[in-house]
């Protein structure tokens, strides 16, 4: 499975293109399914640009997003700098208004098992992000949910091209025991493309988008999130993988 990270954190000084508003949102999201994304993560914004949980930011978001992609999966962020008190996290998760199809919950945070188990009260799939270089997939693997998790996402943040994939494999290592878990694993920065090959050679779910890089593989500006999937596809491709489907992890 191919997924496109829509926007991530960032603003609009460092990507004047950036998608924000949920028009914004839902024109790239159609660019990006068109282009061969099978799944999308965004960020929902305030009237600054700022990644917010607010239950109307996320409504607006998803509501635009899913009218212009009907039928593919569409997921947001709980990041705790969006929200840094936990019990406030979780309380905005009960009062959401419209549901993801999942959201993304980092095991680094305090406060992830909370703002998971109101997740999993509602009834929305958790993507678990596991950072490299942190105490996260002990946190997780000692959560005793870990089980119902939707996926985990194995989120390489050295973003050295030169030893990304080493910090990489040594994360994949640290997950085994999830080995019931799908997941999905990517890089940011340079190390982007270096890492989602590594995917596509262990047949793991992977993504891509503006919120994890704004170059191609050649170093070349990408404009829009449809580029990158397009360039994506292509890597895949090479890899043998054909970007059709994923698998669960075996590494």
């Amino acid at each position: 499975m191919l997924q496109v990270c829509l926007n991530g954190a960032r603003g609009r000084v460092e990507c004047p293109y950036l998608p924000v508003t949920p028009e914004e949102l839902a024109a790239t999201a159609r660019e990006a399914v068109a282009a061969g994304a099978q799944d999308i993560h965004l960020h929902p914004k305030n009237g600054d640009g700022e990644d917010t949980l607010d239950p109307a930011a996320v409504a607006a978001a998803l509501t635009a997003v899913r009218s212009a992609v009907p039928g593919i999966p569409v997921g947001v962020t709980t990041g705790a700098w969006a929200t840094p008190h936990p019990e406030t996290r979780a309380s905005q998760v009960r009062s959401w208004t419209v549901l993801p199809d999942h959201a993304s919950v980092n095991w680094h945070e305090d406060g992830a098992a909370e703002v998971a188990a109101a997740l999993l009260e509602r009834g929305v799939g958790i993507e678990a992000g596991i950072y490299s270089g942190t105490p996260a997939a002990r946190r997780f693997l000692d959560w005793p949910e870990s089980h119902r998790v939707l996926r985990v996402l194995a989120e390489i943040t050295d973003a050295d091209p030169h030893t990304a994939v080493r910090s990489a494999a040594g994360l994949l290592d640290d997950l085994r025991p999830a080995a019931t878990s799908r997941i999905l694993l990517h890089g940011e920065g340079e190390a982007a493309w270096p890492v989602l090959r590594l995917a596509a050679a262990r047949r793991l779910d992977t993504r891509i988008g503006l919120e994890d890089t704004l170059r191609l593989p050649d170093g070349a500006p990408a404009d829009t999130n449809a580029d990158l999937i397009r360039a994506a596809r292509e890597s895949i491709r090479q890899a043998g993988h054909g970007g059709e489907r994923g698998a669960r992890s075996t590494a």
